[in-house]
């Protein structure tokens, strides 16, 4: 029997006949099992949104008899839908180490951190909120970001459970830049994008810490009150001396939900700006992915699945969707892959050409349990190595900030 499905609804050992809705111009040359998660990471890579399923050939038992006899490359056309991209491919610069940008990175998270910190103390004290420092940070980030898209990328990872309020409107601020740039946004548009990010969630200081870190489900109650925090912030945004009218709607729609199911104003469709549903989606993949007090963040791959079915639903912009999934690539820079030769490593740049064979660094033995001397792979040169999967680097109770520390005293 053969049925349509999401793209973020399509499980391991499914049958791919074809696909039925696309941004791209992929074509399924021919059918092929769904082996692994990689393979729905390709897919969804590539802007693939629907595809047909061949339900009658989800065989458990059989699946895992090809998986046996497979070869281990993904060149495997008989087990992994083949496609044939004729979407246009843009080249990213790469002027700097992997060691120069988390080096670069880190320095800018902390400086934004304290900028963060000194904010929310001004406004618990009754203070001004002086917008000279954010401006001064989000300059910095924009013009490291419009020089190497790349860049900034990697301190998505570099996170403290016990530092999220902080470390989220900062993850915010740079996902949209690297975003808007992606985008096609002028420097000048994209920092103002920036600055709004960067302060969009001052508000939850107003919010008591029993019910901004409740671990388990809020009450109705307790979920109304959660919700005042995006007036808060445009209240605090709005009094800030000099911030500009782009910058205050930004954070003012950032829980906003074309269908109307967002809040604080139930804003819909033509009432949203690009702006709004830019922030959105930023807000969302930063939330889902980053680690909490109270809950542990869930990998990239699966976050995008959950962005691509908050499309579908009606919820966020379809388009701006899968042009944030192909800007933040299968295995954005500074995420952990574990390789065939059972290494993990870390995503130095990406393959605009070929997204699922980035450059990367390979530096832990999964086996042995222990840090190796690093050594550069180019993986669409390699023949011997491929990604089997994105990871966390909790998964194998490692510490992504000291990777980064260790790979920078390499570099």
């Amino acid at each position: 029997m053969l049925v349509e499905k999401d793209i973020a609804r399509v499980s391991v050992g499914s049958f791919v006949v074809s696909i039925a809705k696309q941004t791209g111009k992929n074509t399924v040359k021919r059918g092929g099992w769904v082996r692994d998660l990689h393979a729905i990471e390709v897919l969804i890579e590539r802007g693939v949104e629907r595809v047909v399923i061949d339900t009658s050939k989800v065989l458990p038992t059989e699946v895992e008899k090809l998986e046996k006899t497979a070869p281990s490359g993904h060149e495997d056309t008989k087990l992994t839908p083949e496609l044939k991209d004729e979407s246009p491919v843009t080249a990213i610069p790469m002027s700097e180490s992997f060691a120069e940008q988390a080096g670069k990175a880190k320095k800018l998270f902390k400086e934004s951190k304290n900028i963060q910190r000194k904010l929310l103390d001004d406004i618990v004290c009754g203070r001004d909120v002086e917008l000279e420092p954010v401006e001064k940070i989000t300059s910095e980030t924009t013009k490291a970001i419009f020089e190497n898209p790349d860049a900034l990328a990697c301190v998505i990872n570099i996170r403290q459970k016990d530092d999220y309020l902080l470390e989220h409107s900062t993850s915010v601020s740079i996902l949209t830049t690297i975003f808007s740039r992606y985008l096609g946004f002028d420097e000048a548009t994209t920092q103002e994008i920036a600055v709004g990010a960067f302060l969009h969630d001052a508000g939850k200081i107003k919010i008591a810490d029993e019910v901004l870190n409740k671990p388990g489900r809020l009450t109705v109650e307790e979920f109304e009150i959660i919700k005042t925090h995006v007036n808060h912030s445009i209240d605090i945004i709005s009094k800030i001396e000099g911030i500009s009218d782009l910058s205050v709607q930004v954070a003012a729609l950032h829980h906003e939900k074309l269908d109307g199911s967002g809040y604080p104003f139930a804003l819909t469709d033509s009432q949203i700006s690009i702006y709004g549903r830019i922030i959105a989606i930023c807000d969302i993949f930063d939330a889902l992915t980053a680690h909490r007090v109270y809950k542990d963040g869930i990998a990239q791959v699966k976050a995008f699945a959950i962005l691509l079915s908050m499309a579908e639903s009606g919820a966020l912009d379809k388009k701006l969707v899968s042009q944030f999934i192909k800007c933040m690539g299968v295995y954005p820079v500074g995420s952990l892959v574990k390789l065939s030769s059972n290494q993990l490593a870390v995503v130095e740049s990406r393959n605009s050409e070929d997204p699922i064979r980035p450059k990367v660094k390979a530096f832990y033995s999964v086996s042995q349990e222990n840090f190796l001397e690093s050594r550069d792979v180019d993986l669409s040169n390699s023949q011997q190595e491929h990604i089997e999967k994105g990871v966390r680097a909790d998964d194998f109770d490692l510490d992504m900030n000291k990777i980064l520390e260790f790979l920078i005293l390499e570099g």
